[in-house]
């Protein structure tokens, strides 16, 4: 059971991982594989775990945006002439879920180990470099409210979040560093790329859910409930805090973490 295998301090790191790097663009499944390794935790347990944490952080951002998110069920949030609405979002998820739906199986048979997310890890950062580089000098032209996201940057969004389907790319830095390519600030890219972040995470924990349901028993429900709470409150702060980065800051800093985490990990598992 989970409560035999994950306890104490082991929980606790991997409740806080999961939610202080789900929406960093640091990629919080590359994490929370490196962490695995490391613990020795992995798995189909380890699998219904994370949904739970993962469920979490996904709580804390429908809180920090319910204004929008309500606004979804209005007539309003249909209106593509309105702001941000249900179509933005669609057009930045349906290609990627699709595409991930059929790459699922291979995904996690052969892209989920401590390689290839240092892989990830180290090409998402030089993709966050380049993003910055060719936004430099330019932050005047570029579009500062997610409201005024058009289709076709929400559409290409979504094309670069299909890099994220590699383990250590990160959805989130993905998805920003594209936002950043067609045309978006860093802030406006990150409020897009954390509101459809939420009907992708919840559709894939989801399914992750229900594929290994089967490992997980009454006794485990205390556990699996205090990792839920504990990342929601790390990615509550956690995104909060990356909103308040960005408005003066770049993203380089987080670029070269990711290449210093690549090379740490290699050379731990591999040297």
């Amino acid at each position: 059971e989970i409560t035999t295998r994950l306890v104490g301090s082991e929980m606790c790191i991997r409740d806080s991982v999961e939610g202080l790097t789900e929406f960093l663009p640091v990629s919080s499944t590359g994490h929370m594989i490196i962490v695995g390794h490391v613990l020795g935790f992995e798995g189909q347990l380890a699998d219904v775990f994370d949904v739970f944490v993962q469920l979490g952080a996904i709580l804390s951002v429908v809180f920090i945006y319910k204004e929008r998110f309500a606004r979804f069920f209005t007539k309003d949030g249909w209106d593509i002439n309105k702001g941000l609405s249900v179509w933005h979002v669609a057009a930045g998820i349906v290609p990627v879920m699709l595409i991930a739906f059929f790459l699922y199986h291979y995904i996690k048979e052969y892209l989920f180990s401590p390689f290839t997310v240092a892989i990830g890890l180290f090409l998402g950062g030089l993709l966050l470099m380049f993003a910055e580089y060719r936004t430099k000098g330019r932050e005047a032209e570029l579009v500062d409210d997610v409201d005024k996201i058009s289709i076709r940057q929400a559409v290409w969004v979504g094309i670069y979040q299909f890099l994220s389907l590699w383990p250590g790319f990160s959805r989130s830095g993905s998805t920003i560093a594209g936002g950043l390519l067609v045309g978006l600030t860093r802030s406006a890219a990150a409020n897009y790329t954390f509101v459809i972040a939420v009907p992708l995470m919840f559709v894939a924990c989801i399914y992750d859910l229900l594929r290994n349901l089967q490992y997980l028993s009454a006794g485990d429900m205390q556990v699996l409930a205090i990792g839920f709470v504990v990342s929601f409150i790390v990615a509550y702060i956690s995104v909060l805090w990356f909103l308040k980065f960005l408005q003066n800051s770049k993203l380089t800093s987080f670029a070269v973490y990711r290449i210093l985490l690549a090379g740490v990990t290699y050379w731990y598992f591999y040297m």
